[in-house]
């Protein structure tokens, strides 16, 4: 049948030869809890397949560019189309890039006023702040001035042997710090502040030059560069996320004093359509901006207007109204950042795509959701298939049809054990159909709070002279829909007044094929300690990436051949047969296990074959708290789902009881409903060890069981930032202001 997807005996990861078809044309869920192997059959399996085979069409030259996708462990898969593959990860952008140029609407804007705009001034690539006839020369079309703020460089207390200069690479034993203790210009040991002022502006502001008496550690060809340029030419105008956070401890940011932020020059912004700039475009909301458009009569740009009427109709399918063109990608929430990629798919004119989505709820209010579930809705009635993974009651209950992965995780996993539409769903007997039946209370306690973290009349970006009271040791949830302001309030302003606090974020774990579990937990060393001193062998010789490593593999347990043109194949090693170790590291054992057979212990296993150690115990008894009780020591970051590296993360967060703050943005990403008792008796074990916790959420589950409750709103970007309601969730319920509020009657019922 063509009208299908036939996948015949999948076995990546834990599918145990899993056979399925997917209805084309349709959407398509795949639910399941969180390492049941809905990644596995979606992700590893028919996307992996699909791109690779997409690959293949192109020269051998090409296919080595591109990005290599492993061929999956399936007898067969037929009627697979061209798939597009849609990922949960940010829009970041650098400096220059802002919803109007990752929309594309910016490029339409600049072409209607190349045709329309009085008075003339030439062609579209001048309308442009990343063109040099367009950019403000001040700024460089970034609209803003960086200056490094001196007294936050320099310690001038300290000499340069020291490590005067305060930012990464100029300190003490850096690299970069020998380009001056080696130049022959300074006395190293001599404090900043006895510099003479020539000395000073040597050190500062010299341009390139080369050194008369250098150190024979100089380089012979290099030339001596002041800090300052260093610095600026390095870090400030390149466009990369390194050192981020060091470049924003010493520099004072201002707008533009030439293009008040437009980031335009004069000339530009001399030209008008209407009385607007292209800059007064930027400036104003997309609903406004879709208003003035549809204003502007005339046949010879009709096509023109059209374009930018779809597009910007699109921004408002989705809930993105609220936003301006000149907005910074670098700071859209998550939720924005979906939305925003969601629509540049829906306006492209192909058809019988199979587009697959990595949880397309991530970082959306229930609300927001509904947007989504439009753009679901006119892709396939435009000829397209969908296939998303989610666990997101409203995002699975707009699917024509579900496939469910479980029971359980990992090896308990791996089997379909339903497919059908999503009334069926509720009625089968599955993890994921009693989650969604599941009925919910609202916590009506209305604990009393003697002592409260303040903030008095903050502001910044759209929050506007706030002020909120959360409670001490109890779980406060900040909700509203995307782009309210939640991020603003707390993890800027309230960070700011209250630095102590630590910061769990929706980011993942680095993942490598090298991390484990059992180094990701720190608790590896110790393991290699016990064995080192049980069989008084040093404790190199434990580890898989140094002594103890098989010499053929490496310690990777895998071989990578090389085929040229046919790409590269990978093997389990024949030597260690996937051990990872050497023979002699072998033969060395821990209470009947060698190093290997103990990396292969589940968590639950390991929990009690480490019983008389209490530093391993403590870390993996939090780690059974995080229900990740059947994952292996020994599997690798890369093999695991979205939702346990989410787990992963808390769990060390709770063994490492790092804070009396602890901010969580968005800690149900990745999790299965059915998790989430687990994570909400996770954040009362951490209450109850005296800390306070503060959740920003949109997860419906965890808001019915706070303590307190912080809304934002109405709406988002210039129509949000509004302390909506703060209190307990017992008097929340019947506020009629507050999208939160309504949705959470609704899920009470």
């Amino acid at each position: 049948m063509q009208d299908v997807i036939s996948i015949d005996n999948a076995t990546n990861n834990n599918l145990k030869n899993v056979s399925v078809d997917i209805p084309k044309h349709k959407i398509v869920a795949v639910t399941g809890i969180s390492g049941s192997g809905k990644s596995s059959l979606v992700f590893d399996t028919i996307a992996s397949e699909s791109q690779r085979l997409l690959n293949e069409n192109y020269s051998s030259f090409i296919q080595n560019i591109l990005p290599k996708y492993p061929k999956p462990l399936v007898d067969s898969i037929s009627n697979l189309p061209v798939s597009l593959v849609i990922n949960q990860k940010r829009i970041q952008g650098n400096p220059r890039s802002t919803v109007g140029t990752i929309t594309d609407i910016y490029s339409s804007l600049r072409l209607l006023y190349s045709r329309m705009a009085k008075p003339f001034i030439g062609f579209s690539m001048k309308y442009s702040f990343n063109n040099p006839e367009g950019m403000c020369t001040q700024c460089n079309g970034l609209g803003e001035i960086k200056n490094i703020n001196l007294d936050k460089l320099l310690d001038v207390n300290k000499s340069l042997n020291e490590g005067a200069i305060q930012f990464p690479t100029f300190q003490k034993k850096g690299w970069r710090l020998t380009r001056y203790t080696e130049s022959g210009y300074f006395d190293n040991n001599k404090k900043i502040s006895e510099y003479s002022k020539d000395e000073l502006q040597m050190l500062l502001y010299s341009p390139k030059v080369k050194p008369k008496n250098p150190s024979n550690q100089w380089h012979k060809t290099a030339e001596y560069f002041g800090v300052i340029p260093r610095i600026t030419e390095s870090f400030i105008n390149v466009d990369s996320g390194k050192y981020k956070k060091d470049l924003n401890k010493i520099l004072d940011v201002k707008v533009c004093p030439s293009c008040n932020g437009t980031r335009l020059n004069d000339e530009v912004l001399s030209s008008k359509i209407e009385s607007k700039s292209i800059a007064d475009c930027c400036e104003i909301q997309i609903t406004e901006l879709l208003e003035f458009i549809n204003k502007i009569s005339n046949n010879d740009v009709k096509i023109i207007t059209d374009d930018l009427k779809m597009k910007l109709q699109t921004l408002r399918t989705v809930g993105l109204d609220y936003l301006t063109l000149n907005r910074a990608t670098s700071t859209l929430s998550g939720g924005e950042s979906q939305r925003i990629k969601l629509t540049k798919y829906l306006n492209n004119a192909l058809t019988d795509v199979l587009y697959i989505f990595d949880e397309p709820s991530v970082g959306l209010h229930p609300h927001d959701i509904t947007g989504i579930n439009n753009i679901f809705r006119q892709l396939r009635d435009k000829g397209n298939s969908i296939l998303f993974v989610d666990h997101d009651p409203d995002m699975i209950a707009v699917a024509d049809e579900i496939i469910n992965f479980g029971e359980g995780a990992g090896t308990e996993g791996g089997n379909v054990t339903f497919q059908g539409a999503y009334k069926e769903l509720l009625k089968s007997d599955t993890v994921t159909g009693r989650a969604l039946t599941k009925q919910h209370y609202l916590n009506n306690d209305k604990k009393k709070f003697v002592d409260f973290y303040t903030l008095d009349n903050v502001s910044k970006n759209n929050i506007k002279n706030i002020s909120i009271k959360i409670p001490k040791n109890a779980l406060t949830l900040v909700t509203g829909v995307a782009g309210s302001g939640k991020s603003t309030l707390i993890r800027q302003l309230f960070t700011k007044k209250y630095s102590e606090v630590s910061v769990l974020d929706q980011s993942l774990p680095h993942a490598s094929s090298r991390s484990n579990l059992a180094t990701y937990l720190n608790i590896f060393n110790e393991i290699k300690k016990l064995f080192s001193a049980k069989n008084d062998i040093p404790i190199a010789m434990f580890s898989n990436s140094g002594k103890g490593a098989c010499s053929e593999c490496k310690g990777k347990g895998y071989v990578k051949l090389d085929l040229a043109y046919l790409g590269d194949s990978v093997q389990v090693c024949e030597k260690c047969h996937g051990k990872k170790f050497n023979d002699t590291t072998l033969t060395y054992t821990y209470n009947g296990k060698n190093i290997s057979e103990v990396l292969n212990l589940t968590v639950s296993e390991a929990l009690d074959f480490f019983d008389d150690n209490q530093i391993i115990k403590n870390v993996l008894t939090a780690t059974v708290s995080a229900s990740l009780d059947y994952i292996k020591l020994g599997q690798t970051l890369d093999t695991f789902s979205g939702g346990e590296l989410q787990r992963l993360k808390i769990s060390q967060m709770l063994s490492k009881k790092i804070s009396q703050i602890i901010i969580l943005d968005e800690p149900s990403t990745g999790l299965h409903e059915s998790d989430i008792d687990n994570l909400i008796n996770l954040f009362h074990e951490l209450i109850n060890d005296d800390n306070t916790l503060i959740v920003l959420e949109h997860n419906l589950s965890i808001i019915s069981q706070s303590d307190w409750i912080i809304d934002l709103g109405p709406k988002g970007g210039a129509q949000g930032g509004k302390l909506l309601y703060q209190g307990y969730p017992v008097d929340f319920i019947d506020d009629n202001n507050s999208y939160t509020a309504k949705y959470l009657r609704e899920f009470i019922k």
